[in-house]
């Protein structure tokens, strides 16, 4: 059968190449943004949500009442402190807005959808974290990025425990440095090969795996 999966923040980069991968595999995909016109890609049904507002995803869970999910994808997200300085930069208002999204968001997405996950045979959350979450791993500077991100891959291995008893699996996955707008032109892989990788690092999330923290090539990550 067709895998329905929603993944947020689908309107550009590594989201929309992964309802875009999932439309041409023949599956069910639903991708969110937060307004505006979404992209055209056949095959995919879009749904607007601002994963900060708890309105948003309250609508967005009347919308989808009934209708099950295999997959949630938490992809939106938020990195705007990379040329920020420890001298003066990294504004309290900054730091609000990136654990909005980056955290809060992911935790109400996965709230308002969990009816929806508890009406498939086999439902499984992706959480888009980072190698900058890792604590291994501290070269310095984004601390805010780093910080949120460190605290969704807490939220997910939380969530894994929680949800277990629920046959809900949850995986935490670093997607690789990406040629995006967040990633940058400098960035060491397409979109399109994070994609590819995701999703094949979602298909192969069980019960047997959850709470795992991976990288989109299938390699376990150092927390």
């Amino acid at each position: 059968m067709p895998l329905t999966a929603l993944v947020t923040g689908a309107n550009r980069g590594i989201g929309l190449q992964l309802v875009r991968g999932y439309a041409a595999d023949g599956d069910s995909p639903i991708g969110t943004h937060r307004g505006g016109a979404a992209p055209q890609v056949p095959g995919v049904r879009w749904e607007t949500l601002d994963v900060t507002e708890p309105a948003s995803q309250a609508a967005l869970a009347h919308t989808l009442a009934a209708h099950p999910i295999d997959l949630l994808v938490c992809n939106a997200g938020l990195y705007l402190d990379g040329g920020e300085n420890l001298a003066g930069g990294y504004p309290p208002e900054m730091w609000a807005q990136m654990f909005a999204t980056n955290v809060t968001g992911v935790f109400l997405t996965v709230q308002s959808l969990l009816p929806n996950l508890q009406l498939s045979a086999a439902p499984k959350i992706a959480i888009i974290s980072s190698q900058m979450a890792s604590h291994t791993r501290a070269p310095g500077r984004s601390y805010i990025y780093r910080s949120s991100k460190a605290a969704a891959l807490n939220l997910g291995r939380n969530l894994a425990t929680d949800l277990m008893p629920l046959g809900i699996a949850v995986g935490i996955y670093h997607p690789g440095w990406v040629k995006t707008e967040m990633g940058g032109e400098s960035a060491e892989i397409t979109a399109e090969q994070a994609s590819a990788g995701l999703r094949a690092r979602f298909a192969a999330l069980s019960l047997e795996t959850t709470g795992c923290f991976e990288t989109w090539d299938g390699h376990p990550h150092a927390y």
